[in-house]
């Protein structure tokens, strides 16, 4: 499997607080945007493969609503997660 226990505690640790910081904002749209990377790089491939083009979109979403929400909060921490993760040009 592409996501596996190991890979999300280093994507945690990376953005979360800690390695079993699951829940904060920052570390779900880490994860978010690992997972929008691997589907991309699937449909690609497999342009007519609909379901994962649904979940493609819907994460998107997801992302987006989260950073939306970071942005209300705390501006400076939104600025941080976007220039590290490389989300914007």
């Amino acid at each position: 499997m592409y996501l596996d226990s190991e890979k999300k505690k280093e994507i945690f640790g990376n953005y979360g607080k800690s390695n079993t910081d699951t829940g904060s904002p920052e570390s779900q749209v880490a994860l978010f945007s690992y997972r929008i990377s691997h589907l991309t790089e699937h449909m690609k491939a497999n342009r007519k493969d609909n379901s994962t083009e649904r979940a493609l979109t819907r994460l998107v979403g997801k992302r987006r609503a989260l950073l939306n929400y970071i942005k209300r909060k705390d501006i400076q921490r939104y600025r941080d997660l976007i220039s590290k993760l490389g989300l914007r040009k």
